[in-house]
C-alpha cells in the first residue's frame, strides 16, 4: 500500500527546481539537473546524467529494477522550461518558486517541474515494493525539450529501446492524452531582384511583396475536417509562425522567408501536407515569376498518433485517473505535438498528459493549483501499480 502524498516535500522540491532557471536556449541546464540529482539521491535512487555527443548534459534518469522479469515503464517530464519573457508582465518573480493563494508560481511550475518533483517521490515510494514488480521503472527528466532539439529523449532512446511505454507528465487533467496531432515544418524562401529603393527605374520584383502573397494563399487554405465519427477527431492545422526579409530602408529585398508549421492527423500526414504546399508555391511562381524559383526546405516531421483501445499503457492511466478522480476520465487526443509523437514514430507507446491544474503555461504568471497535486499522484500511482504488479 502506497504511503500518502508527501505534499510538503513535493512542493519543496518543485520550488527548488523553479529557483534553478532552465530556460531552453538561454540557461545551461547544469544547475537544475544538479537539483534533481540531489533529490533522487536523497530519496535512495541512483541518479545518472546523460550527455549529448558534445559532452553536454541533456537529461537525468534513475532506474529501478523489479524482482521479476517484465517490461520497462518510463515516467518522463521536461526539466527545462520556456523562456520567462518580459519579467515586467509577471506578478511575482518567475524564478522565486513562491506559494501564494493555494498556487505554486513560477516558470516551469506546470511545464513540467511539478511533474519532476512528483515523479521523483512517487518512484521512491513505489520502489519500496520493487521485489513484487514484474519489470522496471525509469524516471527520465529531459533538459533539452524547450530548445526544440529534444536531445534528452533522443539520447535516452539511443541506448534504451526496450521500453514498454512512456507516461509524459504534461499538465491539465480533463482528459488523459493518449495521442496527438503530428507536425510537418518547413522554411519557404521566395526571391526577387535587389535594387536601391529610391531608383527612378521601374521597381523590380520585391521579394517581401511576393512573400505577402504566399502568406495570403496559405492563410486561405482550409484543411479538410475529420469524417464524422472518426477515431481521430481533430483536423489538420496550418500556421505561418515566422517571417523574415529585407534589410534597412534603402534596398528592395531580393529574398524573404517564412516558417511554416503544419499540424498533421493520421488522414493528413507529411507527404499530403508537402504536396499541398508545393502546389501553392508552383501557382505563385507561375503568377509572379522570379530569377530563382521559390525554395521549400522541409525541416522535421513527426507523425500523428493515437494509442489503440487495447493499449496496456493507455488503459492503465485512464483507469488510474478515473479511480483517482472518482469519475470517468476519457482518453482522447490533443492538439499540440510532443515527445509522444517522436516515441510513436519509433513504435514506443506513450501517453502525453495527465497532470496538475494550471494557468499561464508559456506565458506570464505560470502557476499550478496545489489542490490538484493529489489527484495526479494517485492517478499515476494506480496506473504504475497496475502495470508493475497487476
Amino acid at each position: 500500500m502506497r504511503a500518502p502524498l508527501p505534499l510538503d516535500a513535493v512542493l519543496g522540491l518543485a520550488s527548488d527546481l523553479i529557483r534553478a532557471p532552465s530556460q531552453g536556449g538561454i540557461d545551461t541546464p547544469v544547475a537544475v539537473l544538479e537539483v534533481g540529482a540531489r533529490a533522487l539521491g536523497a530519496l535512495g535512487l541512483a541518479p545518472r546524467l546523460l550527455d549529448d555527443e558534445n559532452g553536454q548534459p541533456v537529461a537525468l534518469m534513475a532506474e529501478i529494477e523489479g524482482g521479476k522479469p517484465g517490461p520497462t515503464w518510463v515516467l518522463n517530464a521536461c526539466i527545462d522550461t520556456a523562456p520567462a519573457g518580459d519579467r515586467g508582465a509577471w506578478s511575482l518573480d518567475p524564478f522565486a518558486g513562491v506559494v501564494k493563494d493555494g498556487w505554486l508560481w513560477g516558470r516551469g511550475s506546470a511545464d513540467s517541474k511539478i511533474a519532476v518533483a512528483s515523479f521523483c517521490h512517487l518512484a521512491a515510494e513505489l520502489a519500496k515494493s520493487k521485489d513484487s514488480w514484474h519489470g522496471k521503472l525509469i524516471v527520465l527528466f529531459d533538459a533539452d525539450e524547450h530548445t526544440g532539439r529534444f536531445g534528452g529523449i533522443k539520447r535516452f532512446i539511443k541506448e534504451r529501446r526496450d521500453i514498454g511505454g512512456v507516461m509524459v507528465g504534461y499538465p491539465e487533467n480533463d482528459i488523459v492524452n493518449i495521442g496527438a496531432r503530428g507536425f510537418w515544418r518547413a522554411k519557404i524562401e521566395v526571391y526577387g531582384t535587389a535594387q536601391h529603393s529610391g531608383a527612378v527605374s521601374p521597381v523590380p520584383k520585391n521579394a517581401t511583396v511576393k512573400l505577402a502573397r504566399l502568406i495570403q494563399a496559405i492563410d486561405a487554405v482550409t484543411p479538410p475536417p475529420p469524417p464524422e465519427g472518426a477515431p481521430f477527431p481533430l483536423p489538420p492545422k496550418l500556421t505561418v509562425t515566422g517571417v523574415e526579409g529585407g534589410s534597412g530602408f534603402a534596398m528592395v529585398p531580393n529574398a524573404a522567408s517564412l516558417n511554416l508549421d503544419f499540424r498533421l492527423t493520421p488522414a493528413f500526414q507529411a507527404p499530403v501536407a508537402q504536396k499541398l504546399i508545393e502546389g501553392i508555391v508552383a501557382k505563385l511562381d507561375a503568377e509572379i515569376p522570379s530569377e530563382r524559383p521559390t525554395k521549400i526546405a522541409a525541416l522535421e516531421s513527426w507523425g500523428a498518433y493515437k494509442l489503440p483501445a487495447d493499449s496496456q499503457l493507455g488503459t492503465a492511466l485512464v483507469a488510474g485517473a478515473s479511480l483517482a478522480a472518482g469519475r470517468p476520465v476519457p482518453g482522447e487526443v490533443c492538439g499540440p505535438s510532443n515527445i509522444g509523437n517522436y516515441l510513436a514514430d519509433l513504435g514506443i507507446p506513450a501517453t502525453c498528459g495527465f497532470g496538475v491544474t494550471c494557468k499561464g503555461v508559456h506565458g506570464a504568471d505560470e502557476r499550478i493549483e496545489i489542490a490538484s497535486i493529489p489527484l495526479v499522484w494517485d492517478a499515476y500511482g494506480h496506473a504504475l501499480e497496475k502495470l508493475l504488479i497487476g
